[in-house]
């Protein structure tokens, strides 16, 4: 019935998705139509009645293309949405992890320099104002903990071998500031060594933080990306159980294969 196709037509006129599921839907929709329509012949109605109530009890021309226009700008928005917001979370796990470990890098740097100031500050023994010193020093680095100064001594082997091992078991001096519990941060040693003293710095350390972030937004970021893919292969009526497998297990990589097996379809469909 001329009619009836019109109407469906005029429906899904300005839906904007993918043609093979507008096509799907319109023939279902026709079917739906014409069912109605026997239907209403059976009970005595003409040719147009059946067609005029049928398409009234649908909801009319303008309700319809309406409801449809809105479905599909939804299903797109919510599918766009859901990759954009997945290339997000990508985006903050290497910023964030990069900046974390910039932070870890710059840390290093300045705990050397801290060990190297103590180190040629002392003399032959520690004086108490050498400790104050390092107390005062300690407490002005916002990153440094504690520290420990171990007096060395250094035992030659040969012309250009030697050891250098610590005259006691304890340090002879250590100042440690107790450290705000942080489940994401963790404290690393480092040091510097001369012919009288050790001197072992400890800091925070920013990588576990890098490392959490990292693999955290990675996470996101894989699922989103799954989500997404999963709902365009659907919208493209090629969904199964082997491209979502695909999704999750390769990412990028299966929704590009999932990209090239379709045009191979189109292709062999054209030709």
């Amino acid at each position: 019935m001329k009619q009836i196709e019109a109407f469906v037509d005029s429906i899904y006129l300005n839906a904007d998705g993918h043609q093979k599921e507008i096509q799907e839907l319109k023939s279902e929709m026709k079917n739906h139509l014409l069912e109605a329509i026997l239907e209403l012949k059976t009970e005595g109605k003409s040719e147009q009645e059946a067609i005029n109530i049928a398409i009234e009890r649908f909801g009319g021309e303008k309700e319809m293309r309406s409801i449809v226009g809105q479905l599909f700008k939804a299903q797109k928005t919510f599918a766009k949405w859901m990759l954009y917001v997945a290339l997000t979370f990508l985006a903050i796990s290497f910023i964030g992890y990069g900046s974390f470990i910039y932070l870890e890098s710059t840390q290093q740097k300045e705990a050397y320099q801290f060990s190297e100031q103590i180190v040629n500050s002392l003399g032959n023994t520690i004086t108490e104002q050498n400790k104050t010193d390092i107390k005062e020093i300690v407490q002005s680095y916002e990153n440094i903990t504690g520290v420990s100064v171990s007096a060395v001594e250094v035992t030659k082997y040969g012309n250009d071998s030697f050891h250098t091992s610590r005259k006691h078991e304890e340090p002879d001096f250590s100042f440690r500031e107790k450290p705000i519990f942080n489940l994401f941060l963790n404290y690393r040693g480092d040091g510097i060594t001369n012919d009288k003293w050790e001197v072992m710095v400890e800091s925070k350390s920013y990588a576990q933080a890098g490392y959490l972030l990292l693999n955290l937004s990675v996470c996101v970021y894989w699922v989103l990306f799954t989500i997404w893919a999963t709902i365009n292969a659907y919208h493209h009526r090629r969904l199964n159980t082997g491209w979502v497998i695909a999704f999750a297990l390769l990412n990028v990589i299966g929704y590009l294969l999932y990209v090239l097996v379709g045009r191979r379809v189109q292709t062999s469909e054209i030709g």
